[in-house]
C-alpha cells in the first residue's frame, strides 16, 4: 500500500503552548524532534510506502536527517491542495498525525488554518475543523481516513467524521494552552500499534464527489468584508461569510484564498 501522512504539529507528542509550534524559537527546535519521533513511530506501524506531507505553517518543521528512510517528505510552503497535497497521487490511504480541533471549540492550540481570527467553519452546514475538511477532500479521491492523532478532544472529533479510523490521544487536553502529554516513549508505543492496526484494516473506498457550502465566521467585521470581494465569496452576516463549490477540492482552494486574503486583513492591535 502507499499511504500518505498529512503531518501537522499542534498536536504532537508534548506540544502545548504558541511557542512549541512557532517557528524560530527555542521551544519550536525542541519539538520539531518530538514531532519527527510522532512521524517516525507512525511509518514504523504503516511499514510500507510512505509519503511524508509537511502540514504545519511554514511546512518546513520536520528534521529530514532524522527521518525514517522508509519515507519521502513533501516540505515547502504554496501546494496545490496544502495540508493535503499528494491525497490525487493514488495513495490508498491517509493518516491525519498531529491534529487538532477547530476553531471556537475545545481542545490544546483549536483553531481552523487561522490561529486567531477565525471563531468557526461550518462545511454544509456542520462545525468543521481542518480534519473535517480535509477528510472531505480525501473522500472525493477515495482515500480512506486510517488514523488520526492529537488530543483527547481531536480524537473525539475524529470519530464523527472518520468513524473507522484508529484514534491515538497523545495528551489530554486541559485547557488551549495545557494538557497532560504522555513521554515520547509511551506515545511511539501508541503510535506504531494504532498504525499497524489502521494499515490491516485498511479497504478501498468509492470517490464521493458532491457540491459543498462553507461558512466562516470571523472575529471581526472587517475580515469579512475583505473576504468578500473574492470572487463567489458572499457576505452573509456581520463577520460571517458563505460561499459554495461544484467539488471538495474547488472548496478547500477557495477556502485557502479565503484565509490568506482575511490574514492580510488582520491589524496589529486590533485585529
Amino acid at each position: 500500500m502507499r499511504i500518505m501522512i498529512s503531518a501537522d504539529m499542534e498536536g504532537a507528542t508534548g506540544v502545548t503552548c504558541p511557542a512549541d509550534v512557532e517557528p524560530g524559537t527555542e521551544q519550536w527546535q525542541r519539538f520539531r524532534r518530538l514531532f519527527t519521533g510522532d512521524v517516525n513511530a507512525t511509518i514504523a506501524g504503516l511499514a510500507t510506502d510512505v509519503l511524508v506531507n509537511e502540514a504545519h505553517n511554514s511546512q518546513r518543521n520536520l528534521l529530514l536527517e532524522g527521518l525514517d528512510p522508509r519515507a519521502r517528505m513533501l516540505t515547502g510552503r504554496h501546494k496545490p491542495l496544502s495540508m493535503m497535497q499528494g491525497i490525487d497521487t493514488g495513495v490508498q490511504g491517509v493518516v491525519f498525525l498531529g491534529y487538532h480541533t477547530g476553531a471556537g471549540e475545545d481542545g490544546v492550540l483549536a483553531h481552523t488554518y487561522l490561529e486567531n481570527s477565525i471563531t468557526q467553519v461550518r462545511l454544509d452546514g456542520v462545525p468543521a475543523s481542518e480534519g473535517r475538511l480535509n477528510a472531505a477532500l480525501a473522500a472525493e479521491y477515495g482515500v480512506p481516513v486510517l488514523l488520526v492523532t492529537g488530543d483527547d478532544k481531536t480524537c473525539e472529533d475524529a470519530a464523527e467524521y472518520a468513524p473507522t479510523a484508529e484514534l491515538v490521544a497523545v495528551k489530554e487536553c486541559v485547557s488551549r494552552y495545557a494538557a497532560i502529554c504522555d513521554p515520547p516513549e509511551i506515545t511511539a508505543e501508541r503510535l506504531t500499534a494504532a498504525a499497524k492496526r489502521a494499515v490491516r484494516r485498511a479497504r478501498p473506498a468509492t470517490p464521493v464527489i458532491a457540491e459543498h457550502w462553507v461558512e466562516i465566521d470571523f472575529d471581526a467585521s472587517h475580515l469579512a468584508h475583505a473576504a468578500a470581494v473574492i470572487p463567489t465569496v458572499e457576505l452573509i452576516g456581520t463577520r460571517t461569510v458563505g460561499f459554495d463549490a461544484a467539488t471538495m477540492t474547488d472548496a478547500m482552494r477557495a477556502f485557502k484564498i479565503v484565509t490568506v486574503v482575511a490574514g492580510y486583513a488582520v491589524e496589529d492591535v486590533y485585529g
